[in-house]
């Protein structure tokens, strides 16, 4: 009994401190400005049509849900970040479209099984620390036949090798958190999903940031807008040592990624990928 609680009271902790994280910095206009045609990407590929019922998780401002909203279906969207949907209701009424949004814990979503045509999530469900927890619940809550849609950064891509270059100076994850960008492994996402869908269909893309004008700007950017690099300075602001060399390595990482033009143009890899659920 004692483990259980302690159990609930460390994951309670674990997923305060996440919240905290996204509310940092501004994720929405980061979302706006870098990847605004993400959320097109992973609805047009899920085939999401007017009538359908979706669930968008770890919605964030809501990329994904307002585009499934515009191609005339019903949405929820769900995320752990009340900062986040607050954004997102607003960006949903200057589009002009009806979007549902609930506060929910990806691993633990208050909905009923089968409630939606298609479960989606665009760079979100992949950042919940279990993801086992996290795939077990997009496909309860999924109808027989339906679609589960994902868009997530791959390890070998940008994102994932951002996220490499800032763990030497992040918090240490706690016992049983899965890296994000593991979800960007189909290896990884079909063993979580396993025989439990059908039709997978897999394919890894790019989408193009043009957005800095150097490698220096990508950094600054990066560490006045993005929750998990704020917070990986903040853990380091007493040593000056270390944010030099954190300064130092993420500006390396966008060199390397440069493609040699002006401005700084890269290439983030993602892995998008489409199933259908059994029944």
């Amino acid at each position: 009994m004692t483990a259980s609680v302690d159990n609930l009271e460390a994951d309670r902790v674990l997923k305060a401190r996440h919240r905290a994280m996204w509310a940092l910095g501004d994720y929405p206009t980061l979302a706006a400005e870098i990847i605004p045609e993400l959320g097109a990407v992973l609805v047009d590929a899920c085939s999401v049509r007017p009538g359908h019922r979706v669930l968008d998780v770890a919605a964030g401002s809501g990329n994904a849900a307002i585009q499934a909203a515009l191609a005339g279906a019903s949405v929820v969207a769900c995320d752990l970040t009340p900062e986040l949907l607050e954004s997102g209701r607003e960006r949903a009424s200057w589009r002009g479209v009806e979007v549902e949004w609930r506060e929910a814990d990806a691993e633990a979503l208050p909905f009923s099984d089968g409630e939606f045509d298609t479960v989606l999530s665009c760079v979100g469900v992949m950042f919940a620390p279990h993801h086992q927890a996290s795939a077990d619940e997009m496909v309860r809550v999924c109808r027989a036949g339906g679609t589960i849609g994902l868009l997530s950064w791959t390890p070998e891509g940008f994102v994932g090798q951002m996220f490499a270059a800032m763990k030497p100076y992040a918090a240490p994850p706690p016992p049983g958190a899965h890296p994000p960008p593991l979800w960007g492994s189909e290896d990884h996402v079909t063993a979580l999903l396993g025989d439990r869908v059908t039709s997978v269909d897999a394919r890894r893309q790019t989408v193009t940031v043009d957005r800095f004008a150097a490698p220096d700007a990508f950094r600054d950017y990066f560490k006045a807008h993005y929750g998990p690099t704020i917070a990986a300075y903040r853990g380091i602001a007493e040593d000056p040592a270390r944010v030099a060399a954190l300064d130092r390595d993420l500006a390396e990482l966008a060199q390397r990624h440069d493609r040699g033009d002006a401005p700084t143009i890269m290439e983030w890899e993602y892995l998008l990928l489409t199933a259908r659920k059994q029944g």
